[in-house]
């Protein structure tokens, strides 16, 4: 936050710094939170669930600034309410001509004060009084206290505030850029002392709360006449001796003045619900933040949050003191040592990796973030159960035989292990040529199915929420070992130990107490799961799909790396085609990247109507765009919205040009713990975001080939599972009717919704029924669906009234199961995944519908993604039992992917249907289709 301080040299406040006493913070909360919501794109702010976020996003992250960098030791946010204040009552026409709320800012204000709850700091509102009121009533109170005061706020009434003890911090531009003022500051801006300023502004006026001045008075001929008379009051008494025509206005506005003078003061002594005291800065509510910040999509900012209050109180107590010491390291040289340590536990063994760091002194965040995904592992430490000791293996310095001995025990599905994050462990380890099996538990996904809305299951994330405890190797220092080290002059208890090659001390000792630990968080985790009825879940479903994923995510895909060059020369040449014609369209060149240049084009130079209005201009976002096309059908946005789509496929292709592996194959990773409804993702590339139903992205799916060695690919995917779902879930007899006789299912709803034959569905009926079903699923509004289908609210009213009438057990169901889950506190799928939902009984009504839509999808698209991880268990089991050499390659949602071996098409494809079909047992059948070619498009269906 960038400050312009007009402060004088001798009172200018220290930011970040602190003179030992009590010092407030108090910041205007809906002024700044209009200012946040103006600062940044709604719609870059946008949650899943539909919720903007850019206001919310924005005051709190100016809310952490001002904690990081002013160090207050008390906190306080005021609030107007939605009732009228006394000014409203005195003056109707008070604040008369705002504009109207942005529809993206509602619910904004409340969840910035549930974000508030959350970090303890009090947010305080008073019944007929506005939010400067309150501000002025805590500055005062402080003043009397003797505390220093920050106020933080947009609106000019504060200036009557600041005092040498209190200090105004007033935004210039959106909330990054400030002026802070002092009392000499005040004076030099507004030419008359802060105790003046109402009088200052009862003379001049104040249109943002439409408050009428005196005409042709301005600032300097008010604040003249403030210095010669003393006051407004006292100008009042004297206005028959000014002269000229100011002098008349004065006199004629007199009545203006006097309520403007009421109106601009500040009330400073309320009765306020929250005590001085009461605003003291403590440490956030962590269970209260992380599922708010789960909700609200905010990973970044919780990290800053967390950072912040570390750093504001550094001697908290945030962890419990440690029971267990850190065990010695025992870096292991020959296999004997190893086989005999690991023979005598029977109990599970703690795996943690020591990895290579050598990418963390690159420049760019990204560089080190690739480079830390990619790192190799250089050692592994085990950690057995009741062990004493830590043991090492260097995988640089090994020897075979006891490579030989940690691989074979690594691949043995009989010894237990515990680990965070099986998938991740053993990419890494399978690039020194060791297979890992046998997970008893996987700490990462335990986490996950417990809090699946969570967006970091970082390992020392879990162990601070659910053990109370630090994973830094310091804190587990006997006091006898503490000093040891002291007296040593070493950094660590090991120091003089024979070091590992490559592998840092430091490093070895953490991963040490990442084994250790694993133990105990384990433990931890197991009873939650149970609690939750997701044990089965855990270790039937999920742990044994992660080492499928690994084995996918190894074998990777080919790819044709001419198809994809050809493609990348191809939309690079779309791109300059559309951008010519374009130009051509407009007669000259423009920036067509430039949202300020294309606003100028659009709207200025060929009158097109306006889109939805931003702080920038009018909105030139896809979306806008788009639905502005469809409207005018412009030549210009032709171009434009062709040069955008060339522009996104060439940057696909380009990714995927840049992730082809030495081997020619392309390595996805699959995320397990990302899509709280249990799907899977696909990341570095992400193939589950290509394009299938346009012909440019079915041409990008054809450099998808067969590798050497195999004859074709396979695919196979579900026909229609969430309406299947949708159908055995609410018991609807007609539509469980229509997919027994294996109906095209939206050609039928189309026809009894519509009341025509099957055969008379046409196009457009089939397609406006399509997205009501799948809409529904996800709690689509009547609006909602009026703007995806481009017809008007009524008519979208309408068809879904004329869809539950003919299909009432699926109108009852969804009634039902947001009620249930009401009831419960959570959602359940087919295999009994949860999803807890608290926010269904949240007085907030914007968290409260965000709960109940997602109450509404979490069921059906949550049982679907469980019955294609256990189709993908079971044709993999069957493969391997089968003896074939045909293996799964890709999962993209309802799809799978395979690549076939010589020989084996016609038993691969019998073996995937059969075992896709047999994946769940519904009311309905399991439809399968498949398909077989060279590349992912031939094979497609």
């Amino acid at each position: 936050m960038s400050q312009q301080s007009e402060a004088s040299p001798e009172t200018a406040p220290a930011a970040a710094s602190s003179s030992g006493g009590e010092k407030l913070l108090i910041i205007d909360g809906h002024s700044m939170a209009f200012r946040a919501f103006y600062a940044l794109p709604p719609e870059s702010f946008l949650t899943d669930s539909g919720q903007y976020t850019n206001a919310v996003h924005g005051f709190t992250n100016m809310l952490l600034k001002l904690i990081r960098e002013e160090e207050p030791t008390h906190v306080a946010l005021a609030f107007d309410l939605d009732t009228p204040t006394f000014r409203h009552t005195s003056y109707d026409e008070y604040k008369a001509g705002r504009a109207k709320t942005p529809e993206e800012f509602r619910g904004q204000i409340a969840l910035i004060k549930q974000v508030a709850a959350a970090m303890n700091i009090p947010a305080i509102t008073v019944e007929g009084y506005e939010a400067d009121d309150i501000v002025a009533t805590c500055t005062t109170l402080a003043e009397q206290a003797g505390w220093e005061t920050l106020i933080v706020s947009g609106d000019r009434d504060a200036l009557q505030l600041v005092t040498e003890r209190t200090t105004l911090m007033y935004p210039t531009s959106g909330i990054s850029k400030v002026t802070l003022l002092d009392p000499a500051g005040v004076e030099a801006k507004y030419l008359v002392p802060p105790a003046k300023y109402p009088d200052l502004a009862a003379l001049v006026g104040e249109s943002a709360d439409n408050l009428p001045g005196v005409p042709k008075v301005g600032p300097k001929t008010a604040a003249k006449w403030i210095d010669q008379y003393g006051s407004t009051r006292e100008i009042i008494a004297h206005a028959d001796q000014i002269g000229g025509k100011v002098g008349e206005n004065l006199r004629a506005a007199l009545d203006d003045v006097e309520r403007n003078l009421e109106l601009n003061r500040l009330v400073q002594d309320l009765d306020l619900p929250v005590a001085l005291q009461d605003t003291a800065l403590t440490l956030p509510d962590r269970d209260a933040v992380e599922p708010l910040f789960d909700a609200l999509q905010f990973n970044q900012i919780r990290e800053r949050l967390f950072e912040t209050f570390a750093q504001r109180f550094p001697e908290a107590e945030i962890a419990a003191e440690p029971t267990e010491e850190l065990p010695p390291l025992r870096v292991l040289s020959e296999a004997a040592e190893l086989t005999e340590a690991l023979d005598a536990t029977e109990g599970p063994v703690g795996v943690a990796l020591c990895l290579d760091r050598s990418g963390e002194g690159l420049s760019t965040k990204s560089q080190r973030d690739e480079a830390a995904r990619v790192a190799e592992a250089l050692a592994v430490v085990l950690v057995p159960e009741g062990s004493a000791e830590a043991l090492v293996i260097s995988l640089l310095e090994a020897d075979s035989a006891l490579e030989t001995a940690l691989g074979e025990w690594m691949a043995e599905a009989g010894r237990p292990k515990l680990i965070h994050d099986l998938k991740d462990a053993g990419r890494r380890l399978a690039r020194r040529g060791l297979r890992l099996a046998g997970a008893a538990e996987d700490t990462l996904i335990s986490g996950y199915l417990i809090q699946p809305d969570r967006r970091s299951f970082a390992f020392a994330d879990l162990v601070t929420q659910y053990l109370g405890a630090s994973t830094e190797p310091g804190d587990y220092l006997s006091e006898s070992a503490a000093a040891e080290v002291e007296s040593s002059g070493g950094d660590t208890l090991f120091s003089a130990q024979d070091a590992v090659s490559g592998v840092s001390r430091a490093d070895l000792e953490a991963a040490a107490v990442h084994g250790m630990l694993l133990h105990r968080l384990s433990a931890v985790l197991r009873e939650q799961v149970a609690g939750r009825d997701a044990s089965a879940l855990l270790h039937d479903l999920e742990i044994p799909l992660a080492e499928v994923l690994l084995q996918m995510e190894l074998t990777g895909i080919a790819v044709s790396r001419e198809r994809l060059e050809a493609l990348d020369a191809e939309f690079e040449e779309s791109i300059r085609a559309s951008a010519e014609a374009a130009y051509a369209a407009v007669g000259h060149e423009v920036n067509l990247g430039s949202p300020k240049q294309l606003q100028t084009v659009l709207f200025d130079e060929l009158g097109l109507p306006k889109t939805r209005k931003t702080k920038t201009g009018y909105s030139t976002d896809v979306e806008s765009l788009q639905d502005l096309l469809v409207k005018t059908q412009n030549e210009f946005l032709v171009h434009l919205m062709a040069h955008r789509d060339a522009t996104k496929l060439r940057q696909t292709v380009t990714g995927l040009r840049g992730a082809v592996d030495d081997d020619g194959r392309i390595h996805t990773t699959y995320a397990q713990t990302v899509a709280a409804t249990g799907r899977l993702s696909s990341l570095h590339p992400n193939l589950q975001n290509i394009p299938v139903r346009t012909a440019a992205g079915r041409r990008i799916r054809d450099a998808f080939v067969v590798g050497e060695g195999h004859e074709e690919l396979l695919t196979a995917d579900y026909s229609q599972i969430e309406m299947r779902i949708m159908a055995h879930l609410s018991g609807d007899q007609a539509l469980i009717d229509a997919f027994r006789a294996g109906e095209d299912l939206h050609s039928f709803v189309g026809a009894r919704v519509f009341g025509v034959g099957t055969e008379e569905v046409s196009t457009e009926m089939r397609s406006k029924v399509k997205a009501m079903s799948y809409g529904l699923v996800y709690g689509l509004s009547s609006f909602g669906l009026s703007k995806q289908l481009g017809i008007g609210v009524d008519e979208a009213r309408d068809l879904m009234n004329e869809y539950f009438q003919r299909f009432g057990a699926v109108r009852d169901y969804l009634r039902e199961v947001v009620e249930q889950a009401r009831t419960d506190g959570y959602t359940s799928t087919l295999y009994g995944r949860r999803r807890y939902l608290p926010d269904l009984t949240s007085d907030n009504r914007q968290l409260r519908q965000m709960a109940e839509r997602a109450a509404l999808n979490a069921p059906i698209q949550g049982s679907a993604a469980d019955i294609i991880k256990r189709a993908m268990l079971d044709v993999d089991a069957a493969l391997r039992e089968a003896g074939h050499d045909s293996r799964m390659l890709l999962q993209v949602h309802d799809e799978l992917v395979l690549e076939v071996a010589s020989g084996e098409r016609e038993a691969v494809e019998q073996l995937v249907v059969e075992r896709m079909r047999a994946a769940a047992e519904l009311s309905v059948p399991l439809d399968v289709h498949v398909g077989v070619g060279a590349s992912w498009h031939e094979a497609a269906h």
